[in-house]
């Protein structure tokens, strides 16, 4: 069975006012969707990266232009030499266009994220002065290192910036109006036509027009049944003006769809197939290389090898700065705690780290008792084994300070889900099934949770439960310019003194 789609002006009027009445997201932004599928703009969606490539381009190369030419003439001095000024603007377009592409922000869907677009371009803007810098120190490229290079950062980025909303707004008008040139497709499904509806939708969407649809016969269907099918298939492509053929089907019939598809290579159009079913859930994760293997990325890391990089030189700077800073005052404190009681001034406990390993973590001693065994008691606000001197420490979280050398060391980092007890480790997993999540990054010396008031004793399962949640939400929104939003607010918290005893 097929069904023919092209020249049914009623079908079109269908669709548009399918996706009006179900309340589609895109309907779901405030945005008309009728009277729109007339008039179409000039741009395909496959067309968009390389479109959105180019506007980046000019706009880079319009900012560093211009802001060479109104330095000079401010300056009082001529245009300058054309083709040196144009020879640097074209510099920094390569150099952020590539990176831009490299990293795929140049796809539909990174377009749309425009906090994402706006951070990501702030960064790459900041390599950008780093390179004029370095352009500087060796001489080289001067009109965009020296004096028209702060010019030129500005109005670069405003104008990147700029470009991003309206980049976006043209998007989403596009794809709501659907105002994307048609591309001419056909269809070969072997759903039936009401589950069908959903792909056909998506695809005008994005400017995609079913010129016609052959439906596959059900699993198992004979060599003979499958030539006629790919015949009809052919028949039609060579007779019409197509640009890809669409195959939808279940993974679970590949051996019989390779030998259909087989058959279809006759034809000089890119096949497209669209899994559908359970299986297609696995094909919906990310795949990567495995030396020669192609794998399917089930569980992405909390952090990838560059972003790992990034914070442990944070790490590694903050740490040091901060013992530096404190080095008189950690002093003061380990004489007090010395002078106020017998015992050491530096308290070691085993606490569960990243990857569930074991490590010591360092405090300053503010109780009596050393407890580092199978049962361990929480402190509570009138907790006779506190010292005097400790319940300063620990009002103030003095006493966590020498964590410092523990981040110094790795086994723990600036901010990260607090490490507990190895005796409180175990109840907690008990409680919570998904409390082990939090190993999988390195444990912090504060955390998303501490600066939202989740600080000491946790006596119920509601408030671990909370902590968690918190904990597990900072690991999949990490980003650097949250470790640094963490740190800033760590001090007001522990000014607030929430929970701290």
């Amino acid at each position: 069975m097929d069904t023919e789609i092209s020249n049914r002006p009623q079908a079109m009027n269908f669709v548009n006012r399918d996706v009006r009445d179900r309340g589609s997201p895109m309907a779901s932004l405030g945005l008309d969707l009728s009277g729109t599928a007339e008039r179409k703009w000039p741009v395909r969606y496959e067309w968009i990266e390389l479109v959105a490539l180019c506007a980046d381009a000019a706009t880079i190369l319009f900012a560093g232009v211009f802001s060479i030419l109104l330095y000079q003439l401010h300056n009082g001095g001529a245009a300058g030499d054309g083709g040196k000024i144009f020879g640097s603007a074209i510099l920094a377009t390569v150099i952020f266009v590539s990176v831009w592409r490299a990293n795929g922000l140049y796809r539909v869907t990174e377009l749309l994220a425009l906090r994402s677009q706006i951070r990501r371009v702030c960064m790459a803007w900041a390599w950008l002065l780093l390179l004029a810098g370095m352009m500087d120190t060796f001489n080289f490229c001067p009109d965009l290192s020296q004096g028209a290079g702060p010019l030129f950062a500005i109005l670069g980025l405003i104008a990147l910036i700029a470009e991003r909303y309206t980049t976006r707004a043209l998007l989403l008008r596009c794809v709501t109006g659907r105002k994307f040139a048609s591309t001419n497709i056909v269809l070969i499904s072997d759903q039936p036509l009401s589950k069908n509806a959903g792909l056909s939708e998506a695809l005008a969407m994005h400017g995609y027009s079913v010129k016609r649809r052959f439906s596959l016969p059900p699993i198992g269907f004979s060599p003979a049944g499958r030539r006629r099918l790919s015949s009809r298939v052919i028949d039609y492509v060579r007779n019409t003006r197509l640009d890809h053929v669409v195959v939808e089907a279940s993974p679970e019939r590949w051996p019989e769809l390779r030998a259909f598809v087989a058959e279809l290579r006759v034809l000089p159009f890119p096949i497209m197939f669209v899994p559908v079913g359970t299986t297609a859930e696995l094909l919906r994760h990310p795949t990567r290389s495995l030396g020669s293997a192609l794998c399917v990325e089930l569980q992405r890391g909390p952090l990838t090898p560059f972003e790992c990089v990034t914070k442990r030189i944070v790490d590694i700077l903050g740490a040091g700065l901060a013992l530096a800073i404190s080095a008189p005052l950690l002093a003061l404190a380990a004489i007090a705690i010395k002078l106020d009681s017998p015992g050491p001034v530096l308290f070691r406990q085993k606490r569960c780290g990243f990857n569930g390993r074991t490590f010591l973590i360092r405090k300053f001693r503010t109780m009596h008792v050393l407890e580092d065994g199978p049962v361990i008691l929480q402190a509570t606000p009138v907790d006779q084994r506190i010292t005097r001197v400790g319940r300063w420490l620990r009002r103030t979280s003095f006493d966590e300070l020498p964590q410092l050398l523990n981040v110094l060391e790795g086994s723990m980092s600036l901010v990260g889900p607090r490490p507990h007890a190895l005796a409180h480790d175990g109840q907690f997993d008990k409680l919570l099934r998904n409390y082990a999540f939090r190993r999988r990054v390195r444990p912090g010396l504060t955390g998303w949770a501490q600066i939202h008031g989740c600080r000491g004793a946790t006596p119920t399962a509601s408030m671990i439960e909370a902590r968690v949640q918190y904990d597990l939400w900072y690991i999949d929104n990490w980003s650097i310019r949250l470790d640094l939003a963490i740190l800033l607010r760590t001090p007001l918290e522990v000014w607030r003194g929430r929970n701290a005893y």
